[in-house]
């Protein structure tokens, strides 16, 4: 079996909102997405999804999803510490919710956390002992 995660779907309340905060944050939508149903946003080997809330609980039968991470959260690794700050800033400026600012972590890695419009918290982090490949992927060392 490959162990890969293919797709991130996010329930979203408004998707207008989240495209438009996604937007900002340099996400381009992708042209398999259905105007006012799902947006689609390709990443490196992966593929970020945007469903409203109501529809992803019809699909899962009526299973209603609360807001906010769950206990997941969704994470970009950078290749310079600058860039957590960068991506910080610009999460905020879109609208984004500041969880936690920039800060140094006792492991040695640089860490920010931000709430997407619907709650969702990304993390931005330079990690140095995970540097990314060359083509982005993060590899986990041997």
């Amino acid at each position: 079996m490959e162990h890969r995660i293919s797709l991130v779907t996010l329930g979203v309340e408004d998707l207008g909102r989240a495209e438009a905060f996604y937007a900002a944050m340099g996400w381009e939508k992708h042209p398999a997405s259905v105007d006012g149903n799902v947006t689609f946003y390709q990443a490196l080997g992966q593929v970020l999804g945007l469903y409203p809330r109501a529809s992803l609980s019809s699909d899962m039968h009526g299973r209603v999803l609360g807001e906010g991470s769950g206990g997941v959260t969704l994470a970009q690794n950078t290749r310079e510490r600058e860039e957590v700050d960068a991506l910080f800033a610009r999460a905020l400026a879109a609208g984004g919710t500041e969880v936690a600012a920039p800060v140094d972590m006792p492991w040695g890695g640089y860490v920010a956390y931000v709430a997407d419009p619907d709650g969702n918290v990304w993390e931005f982090a330079h990690v140095p002992g995970f540097p990314l490949a060359a083509d982005g992927a993060l590899v986990l060392p041997s």
